[in-house]
């Protein structure tokens, strides 16, 4: 990678899209998921067209707003490409378990991506590392011989994954939608028992200070081993 302006640290991200260089946009993906597999390379695609849907760039300012619907590998690609992330507050996590996403200017005008719900793409074009991927990661028994194996077969399918027509993977369809408001920014206090800063919203009050709510002893939802969200006692201090 070429030294970056500092005045445009996405220009060679921007090229690329501007370019149709799906393999260096990937390549750069890869240093923020770690490695490369297929739904990478998917999301890497779905923010490409939708940028160009949009005509749109983001400067991390909250111009652009991106409304996603997963939690997956596809929603790195997504980020990496349009440029909204949970640091620059233009990112916004439904969790409705989808793997989708919408683009928004604040203009209200927006383009919803999808992956058609019929797409079979990874038993048509890459059988032997599906197989595998369900055996290595969904079931945990791979060998480590099983393991290095899909980690090829993975990279392999990514990179092929960008020459599939977007026709055959998404469901597109612009709209006009309600923006969300932009990002507040709140004063911190200190918390009363760890001395940590919290921003004010997420404080507690008790006994008349401010307290974080890990210091709080209140319910929150945990992320458990089966990936579903449920109620449990915090511990407190």
């Amino acid at each position: 990678m070429s030294s970056i302006d500092l005045l445009k640290p996405r220009q060679e991200i921007e090229e690329a899209i501007a370019s149709g260089n799906l393999t260096k946009l990937l390549k750069i993906t890869g240093m923020l998921h770690g490695h490369f597999c297929p739904f990478v390379a998917i999301g890497v695609k779905s923010g490409v067209r939708a940028v160009k849907e949009l005509s749109a760039s983001s400067t991390g300012m909250e111009e652009l707003i991106a409304i996603i619907e997963t939690n997956n590998c596809f929603s790195d690609g997504v980020q990496m490409v349009i440029g909204c992330s949970f640091g620059n507050n233009a990112l916004i996590y439904r969790d409705y378990g989808k793997t989708a996403f919408t683009l928004a200017r604040r203009s209200g005008e927006a383009v919803r991506i999808s992956v058609k719900a019929d797409s079979n793409i990874l038993e048509e074009r890459a059988p032997e590392a599906d197989k595998l991927f369900q055996k290595v990661v969904v079931r945990r028994e791979g060998t480590e011989t099983e393991q290095i194996r899909l980690k090829e077969l993975w990279q392999q399918t990514s990179f092929s994954m960008l020459e599939v027509p977007d026709d055959e993977l998404f469901d597109i369809k612009k709209m006009v939608i309600e923006p969300p408001a932009y990002a507040r920014i709140f004063a911190s206090v200190q918390c009363s028992v760890c001395g940590e800063n919290i921003i004010e919203p997420r404080a507690r009050i008790k006994d008349g200070k401010p307290i974080c709510i890990p210091c709080s002893r209140q319910e929150y939802y945990q992320l458990d081993g089966d990936g579903i969200f449920t109620k449990k006692e915090q511990a407190g201090a």
